[in-house]
């Protein structure tokens, strides 16, 4: 791996990532569909480490609410004790609630890990996903704009937005996309439904790079190959910043629809190419 295949597939994670496009898509568009890079073997572990990166981002993006959710979570256990006079945090607490009942439905998918696993090296799939993407983000741009929010989304409003993550394994379904979109069908407010779909990113992820970070070992590690990694990540952090950052503009000022054209002209190109190959 070079420190420019590095620097390209980091930029594409971080982009990709938060932006409703696919990050898996993209990543196998790149590596299976048109072969312009090749991690080699370790391949695993760089994808575990980028997705560190911009798991980054999302804490330095939402570092207050995750302080606060930290914070509030250790006092319900009882490791922390409210200073006296200080009431529990009502809101925080129904929030760690939304994100542990959220993650529940990627349990579904453990049982068909390896399957899901295999399709990142089916293009025509992946082009096929891309375009149902589009057409996920093309029907939510349509979809009135809701009001409800942690204070009165519902239980069942959040158990249908971790199916929509679930179902967002699948390489070339967008995970920011699909859960934002659900929040939207079920009236979340934008804000709400942009929030509570990067919050929920985090066990994903983390609980996603455990599982591969163990396959990564039992493959080996080449750790002279580290500076060329860290670079990668740094990029997928600071790109994966500007990506949210530039998502919750959209959210509120703008609109779904120029991901959704984009979606379906990526996954055109990625059937296309899978064909004549």
């Amino acid at each position: 791996m070079t420190y420019f295949s590095a620097i390209f597939l980091g930029l594409i994670q971080g982009i990709a990532e938060f932006l409703p496009i696919s990050s898996s898509g993209h990543l196998a568009f790149f590596q299976e569909v048109v072969a312009i890079f090749d991690t080699g073997d370790e391949s695993i572990f760089f994808d575990v480490l980028l997705h560190l990166g911009t798991l980054a981002a999302v804490f330095v993006a939402y570092w207050a609410e995750i302080k606060a959710l930290v914070l509030e979570f250790f006092t319900m256990i009882g490791v922390r004790k409210l200073p006296k006079g200080q009431k529990p945090d009502r809101l925080s607490r129904r929030m760690i609630l939304f994100i542990i009942l959220g993650t529940l439905p990627l349990f579904l998918i453990l049982p068909v890990k390896d399957y899901v696993e295999g399709l990142y090296q089916n293009p025509i799939f992946i082009g096929c996903a891309f375009l149902g993407t589009g057409l996920i983000l093309f029907l939510s741009d349509r979809l009135s704009r809701g009001s409800k929010t942690i204070k009165n989304a519902s239980l069942v409003d959040v158990l249908l937005v971790g199916c929509g993550q679930a179902l967002a394994t699948v390489p070339g379904i967008s995970r920011s996309g699909t859960t934002i979109s659900v929040g939207l069908a079920r009236g979340f407010s934008r804000e709400f439904a942009v929030k509570l779909s990067f919050l929920l990113s985090i066990p994903a992820v983390l609980g996603a790079n455990i599982l591969s970070l163990i396959d990564a070992v039992q493959e080996g590690i080449d750790w002279t190959l580290m500076p060329v990694y860290l670079v990668g990540v740094a990029v997928a952090a600071v790109s994966g910043y500007l990506a949210i950052r530039l998502l919750k503009y959209i959210s509120q000022k703008g609109s779904f629809g120029g991901f959704a054209y984009y979606c379906w002209g990526i996954g055109l190109v990625t059937l296309i190419l899978s064909l004549v190959k």
